[in-house]
């Protein structure tokens, strides 16, 4: 299994968590509890971004963003699953779409894979749109390429407009 056939899992959260802890603290529990999911090994985390909600939300809190790559073989549903259960166990509810989480966790890329149906879709239908994801992504795959464009990820981004996001320290 080499490097082409990592798995890219986006990680963000605006809200407290279910214990209190702020969206970081949450978020970075989260990219720990990946290392042993499904056989996947934690490879790299990427740098922590504040960014503006999208769509823009009156009165919503910015997100934290960052992205994690793994290494080694996992069926889709049972990641979806896996990754659904390490939301939950953060307090994630889905009251209406695009509403404040205290934990979202999406596939981005598994490789080269391409598949439209059943969920999850992958590659993520929207991740090359969004600058909150292909930056912390370029931090911990720069080579990587969209499996359905082809397109590098710095290509991806440089074809994007600025967005209001701002690294963390």
């Amino acid at each position: 299994m080499g490097e082409g056939d990592d798995t890219l899992v986006a990680i963000g959260a605006n809200l407290p968590g279910a214990d209190g802890s702020a969206p970081l603290a949450t978020c970075r529990a989260a990219a720990a509890a990946l290392d042993g999911i499904c056989g996947l090994s934690l490879l790299a985390v990427s740098g922590w971004w504040e960014t503006a909600p999208e769509p823009p939300l009156p009165g919503s809190p910015w997100y934290v963003n960052g992205v994690a790559r793994l290494r080694g073989a996992a069926e889709p549903a049972a990641l979806l699953a896996a990754l659904q259960a390490i939301e939950a166990a953060h307090g994630r509810v889905r009251p209406y779409p695009n509403a404040p989480r205290t934990l979202d966790l999406d596939i981005i890329a598994m490789g080269p894979l391409r598949r439209d149906a059943p969920d999850p879709v992958i590659p993520h239908p929207r991740a090359h749109l969004r600058r909150f994801v292909l930056e912390p992504l370029a931090q911990v795959w720069p080579g990587w390429t969209h499996p359905m464009s082809g397109l590098s990820v710095s290509e991806l981004l440089s074809g994007l407009p600025p967005a209001p996001m701002r690294p963390l320290g």
